[in-house]
């Protein structure tokens, strides 16, 4: 039998991809939404209605949590006592779950899916698909999926989910809690987003010293796109000594040594805290 899934934040921005998405799937959805905005956004769009959550959460298999971190902990304490044993609560991020947000439910099912979004390195090829750079739409994108808790079986529903409000899919990678939050907020904001932003203020800073703005933008993502390339193994190559000498002198001017150190557990939770 389909599972039946309640879409919770339904109308927001995530809410509405996973929306289109699941459309295109046999499962039956039932779309959560509190703002007249998202609501309406659904209705124009997709040609949806909401429901309240007393209706959604009828006879529910799965839950999915497209709301902020901020708001997880309160929806699913709000939402849990309605919830059979055996259901599944899906987060869209690991941050809350990794802090503690979901409630004290061992019969529940907590399941958390996370995309990769398209790699820079990819062979695309229509104009479409090329412009994809969130997923979820034309791109293909790998994705993370974790089972917190629940039994071994319960992880097949949650992949295929997964994959469903994801698509189209490049690669399914099965990982813990702990090692998505890792890769978020780890890797993909505390060091990638934080080093493309002072990227960005080194462009501006030489656009202030009389470089012309086009220049630079080019020349950056030029060099970002090739030095990426060697750096991630895309084409067989090495950098020139001279390159090799900067990058010597340049790392102990920008990193401080202990920067691994934002790998930590509890540089993970302090993190995790600060979001949630």
């Amino acid at each position: 039998m389909t599972a039946r899934i309640a879409l919770f934040g339904a109308g927001g921005k995530m809410g509405v991809r996973l929306a289109r998405n699941l459309l295109k799937t046999d499962y039956r959805v039932a779309h959560v939404e509190v703002g007249e905005a998202g609501r309406q956004r659904l209705r124009e769009e997709l040609g949806l209605e909401c429901v309240d959550a007393d209706a959604a959460l009828e006879g529910v298999d799965v839950v999915i949590l497209a709301v902020p971190d901020t708001l997880i902990g309160r929806i699913a304490a709000e939402i849990a006592p309605r919830l059979r044993p055996g259901t599944m609560v899906m987060t869209l991020d690991a941050a809350a779950p990794f802090a503690g947000h979901l409630p004290d439910r061992p019969d529940l099912v907590y399941f958390v899916a996370h995309p990769c979004h398209p790699t820079i390195y990819n062979d695309e090829t229509t104009p479409e698909a090329r412009r994809d750079y969130f997923g979820g739409g034309a791109a293909k994108q790998s994705i993370t999926s974790a089972l917190m808790q629940g039994p071994e079986e319960a992880f097949d529903l949650g992949e295929d989910i997964a994959k469903a409000i994801y698509a189209p899919i490049l690669r399914s990678y099965r990982l813990t809690v702990e090692q998505m939050a890792l890769l978020e907020p780890g890797l993909s904001e505390t060091v990638c987003a934080t080093l493309l932003s002072v990227m960005r203020e080194a462009m501006d800073e030489t656009v202030r010293r009389g470089v012309p703005p086009d220049c630079a933008r080019d020349f950056l993502l030029g060099h970002m796109n090739i030095l990426g390339a060697v750096i991630f193994n895309e084409i067989p190559g090495a950098f020139s000594d001279a390159c090799n000498k900067a990058i010597t002198h340049g790392k102990p001017r920008l990193m401080r040594d202990d920067w691994l150190q934002v790998f930590d557990r509890d540089e993970i939770a302090q993190s995790i805290q600060r979001i949630t």
